[in-house]
């Protein structure tokens, strides 16, 4: 793995129902959220190609308890490989595209392109891991960055946490 900010809070217990974020792609972002709507660890990892993510996601996804919802941006084809597993573990699954978060998580100046998103993403992910309680990143790639908002979307469509309880 890439990047890592796996620092895992004192006292939090990861099994009591989780979320996983992704957002799809070779490059892939992956972010955990708790119940109460807070991140406990994302990481970035790099797969070299379509057969080492379909052996890797196992890898990732079998140390997660108590996952309950995984939230995935992109690649419909790679997003399957993820929910097969998920759904065999018997955790919901839902694929959306980028606007569903951009929408409820950025203002609409900080959308007018992709780049323009891309770049607030990163900020306002590095609010929510603050809010977290979680270490400051040295460096966060996009990819993690986009999970992060992908989750924190998440936690608020399963009504996990409230919109005016995130810090965004």
């Amino acid at each position: 793995m890439d990047e890592i900010g796996d620092q895992e809070r004192a006292g939090d217990d990861v099994e009591c129902g989780c979320m996983l974020a992704i957002d799809l792609g070779l490059r892939t972002g992956l972010a955990l959220y708790g119940r109460d709507g807070k991140l406990r660890w994302y990481r970035s990892h790099h797969f070299r190609n379509r057969a080492a993510l379909k052996r890797g996601v196992y890898q990732i996804m079998r140390p997660i308890t108590g996952l309950e919802v995984v939230v995935m941006e992109g690649d419909k084809h790679l997003a399957q490989i993820w929910g097969r597993l998920a759904a065999k573990w018997g955790a919901q699954t839902r694929r959306i595209d980028a606007a569903c978060w951009r929408e409820v998580l950025l203002d609409p100046c900080q959308q007018r392109s992709g780049a323009d998103a891309k770049a607030h993403a990163d900020s306002a992910a590095r609010e929510l891991i603050a809010w977290s309680g979680l270490s400051k990143p040295t460096a966060l790639r996009h990819d993690t960055a986009e999970a992060i908002l992908i989750g924190a979307w998440g936690a608020l469509e399963y009504a996990w946490i409230e919109r005016s309880q995130l810090p965004l």
